[in-house]
């Protein structure tokens, strides 16, 4: 017994040292030797629990990934009981109240785990691309339904591509990167207060999926 909570107490040491290193590097620039240092284990206890680097980045995924996908299906029915036909703005606030709620949460490891889904949009991983669609298949059908019940106009190609655009610009904002940085020395905007972003990024994502079809 002592054993075994040992053994799930060094499981969870390396999985907490991985994510943080994975969201700032990205999966390529994260050594196995960043690793095992953050974490104080050797390169024998990382391959014995996740057997590779691969197989580390999928675990550290998994375990965000379910409560992650509950708490937006979850946001999600509760709007449905509440009202019949949820609009648009209804449906765009669940799924980012959802992540905002994530990434205040430690206990669902804070906006670690949204930022890392973010690099993954970026940077995706061959050992996700087989989960990832399992993991958020039903969850993407209820919201694209619930999300074409609000936007009849629209065709259901086009209520994919907002949905794409919704959660791109939902991630990416999350992700902390100011873009502007990039093109000016200073800028006002502060992309890493969580309540900040939503309140400048609501308006925009509304605006987006109430807009008229395109021609």
């Amino acid at each position: 017994m002592v054993e075994s909570v040992k053994a799930q107490d060094t499981a969870n040491r390396i999985l907490d040292a991985a994510e943080p290193l994975f969201v700032e590097h990205g999966f390529d620039a994260t050594s196995m030797r960043m690793i095992t240092q953050s974490a104080r284990v050797n390169i024998a206890a990382v391959n014995y629990y996740y057997h590779s680097k691969d197989g580390l980045f999928r675990a550290v995924f998994e375990r965000r990934a379910e409560p992650f996908a509950r708490l937006l299906l979850g946001k999600l029915e509760e709007l449905e009981q509440n009202i019949a036909i949820p609009t648009a703005d209804q449906i765009a606030e669940a799924f980012v109240m959802a992540s905002l709620e994530m990434g205040r949460n430690p206990q669902y490891g804070g906006l670690l785990f949204v930022r890392l889904v973010a690099r993954t949009f970026v940077e995706p991983h061959p050992e996700l691309k087989a989960t990832m669609p399992q993991r958020y298949g039903e969850l993407t059908r209820r919201y694209l339904a619930a999300l074409g019940r609000a936007l009849p106009h629209l065709s259901e190609l086009e209520v994919q591509w907002r949905f794409h655009f919704l959660s791109s610009a939902m991630f990416n904002a999350f992700a902390g990167n100011n873009v502007l940085r990039l093109f000016t020395e200073s800028s006002l905007v502060n992309a890493r207060d969580p309540a900040l972003v939503v309140r400048m990024l609501m308006p925009f994502i509304c605006a987006g999926l109430n807009a008229p079809a395109a021609q």
